[in-house]
């Protein structure tokens, strides 16, 4: 894989924008069914796959990819933090 570095164009600016806006849609829509089922496994599981099927094509699988990998880090990170404070009175 090449990686080519250059001046900034109007069109990859462009596509950076669309790039951007269609992860904000997709946070969004996370956000919105997570407040609905809860944040927990399946509440972040179904946001995933919302957020993945509204936006279509390589971007939303990327979309739905993160925020599975998202939901499990901060349920693991959660149950952790849970179990630490257990035996704290």
């Amino acid at each position: 894989m090449s990686t080519r570095v250059g001046m900034p164009s109007v069109r990859g600016m462009r596509d950076s924008f669309i790039d951007y806006g269609l992860g904000a849609a997709g946070g969004l829509v996370y956000a919105i069914s997570t407040a609905l089922t809860g944040s927990g496994l399946v509440g972040g599981l179904l946001g995933a796959v919302a957020a993945g099927s509204i936006i279509k094509g390589d971007r939303g699988t990327v979309i739905s990819t993160m925020l599975g990998f998202q939901t499990i880090l901060t349920s693991m990170t959660q149950s952790n933090a849970e179990s630490s404070d257990a035996g704290v009175m």
